[in-house]
């Protein structure tokens, strides 16, 4: 049995960036997440290179950063083998490849990690895609990676009997910037 899927219907096709069009897939099963990976790529360019490349030079950046590098070093030892983790869950996250099965909230709870370092991941993160990746790349990126800080500073804080609404994710992203700048910063 197969389906049509499509997201944000009011719009024709074309003008929908953030639009995932599978036609004739069966419902389910690994079939379907093969085309819907597929659209993505074809629709931002992204690939298994391309997150790997991100993952590997954002990471480099975190470990050299005052502020986060040190909650990092005291936690990674094998940054090959957390490098590999890394791009399994941007993967899921970016081409929804399904590669990562982790819990990441249950690794970020128990850390030393406030608002302050989740607005530095989220700044060295932007940036290091805005020069790496093309503009509708790093919009995906970007716009996954804002949803990302949301939900694990409201985890974060929601164990600690604190309630904080998204801060985020929220935030207009201009797309035109990203494009006129070609993906430079």
């Amino acid at each position: 049995m197969s389906k049509e899927v499509q997201t944000n219907s009011a719009a024709p096709q074309a003008a929908r960036d953030d639009t995932i069009s599978v036609r004739s897939v069966p419902e389910g099963g690994p079939e379907r997440r093969s085309s819907i990976t597929a659209e993505i790529m074809e629709r931002t360019g992204i690939d298994e290179t391309m997150i790997e490349r991100l993952v590997r030079t954002f990471y480099d950046r975190v470990q050299q950063d005052t502020l986060i590098g040190p909650i990092f070093a005291a936690r990674i030892t094998d940054w090959e083998h957390h490098i590999a983790k890394l791009c399994a869950f941007w993967s899921s996250v970016a081409l929804m490849s399904g590669r990562y099965h982790g819990q990441p909230m249950q690794r970020h709870v128990g850390l030393p990690i406030g608002g302050a370092h989740f607005d530095r991941w989220l700044d060295l993160f932007e940036a290091t895609a805005v020069e790496l990746c093309p503009p509708v790349a790093a919009a995906h990126f970007i716009e996954r990676a804002r949803r990302i800080a949301d939900s694990l500073e409201m985890g974060v804080a929601t164990q600690r009997g604190q309630f904080y609404r998204p801060r985020h994710s929220n935030r207009e992203l201009d797309l035109r910037s990203l494009e006129a700048s070609g993906g430079e910063t």
